[in-house]
């Protein structure tokens, strides 16, 4: 996901660079420096798990590390055909992709013919909408903020698979008399 994310409660002395009033309207990939950070997003399905993490650029040298430090050799790994993914294969995960750009624009595919579309991004594409609404009530970050307000929203995503019991050690006291 790219998010815009400029300079927010910094001055512009620079006429040259003047604070943009309506958001960055640019189109396809952003970077750190067009104001337009990515976070890069690893979302297990069955454990659901998340790791979040701001980025400055999106290249093959940046992406695999992070996919190969938060799966396992074996697991499947879905994502759709941006080259920097094109290696995964060899790291040891099932990589299968979606190609969104095909005439068909394909989003969800069933591979193995038992009904069930498992080949798809709609996981990250679903948190993604929810990190933007989460992002929007603050009306704008500035970018090197950006990593902790993911951190949150990344905790907050785990912590809804909390269990009771869990809770309850955090709000009941252990020893008797304490508070």
């Amino acid at each position: 996901m790219y998010q815009n994310a400029g300079e927010k409660g910094e001055p512009h002395r620079d006429p040259d660079d003047p604070p943009r009033r309506r958001a960055n309207q640019r189109r396809g990939h952003g970077s750190w420096d067009n104001d337009r950070p990515a976070i890069v997003g690893i979302a297990g399905r069955e454990n659901q798990t998340l790791h979040l993490r701001v980025c400055r650029r999106t290249d093959r040298a940046t992406l695999q590390p992070l996919v190969e430090a938060h799966t396992v050799p074996g697991c499947h790994v879905y994502t759709d055909e941006w080259r920097a993914y094109g290696r995964l294969g060899q790291t040891g995960r099932v990589h299968k992709t979606v190609n969104h750009a095909s005439p068909e624009r394909e989003w969800v595919r069933d591979d193995d013919g038992d009904g069930i579309r498992e080949v798809h991004c709609n996981t990250l594409e679903g948190l993604w909408t929810g990190l933007r609404n989460y992002l929007r009530m603050f009306r704008g970050v500035h970018k090197k903020y950006l990593n902790q307000y993911a951190a949150v929203f990344e905790w907050a995503y785990r912590f809804k698979w909390a269990t009771d019991e869990a809770l309850t050690m955090m709000v009941i006291p252990s020893t008797p008399g304490t508070i």
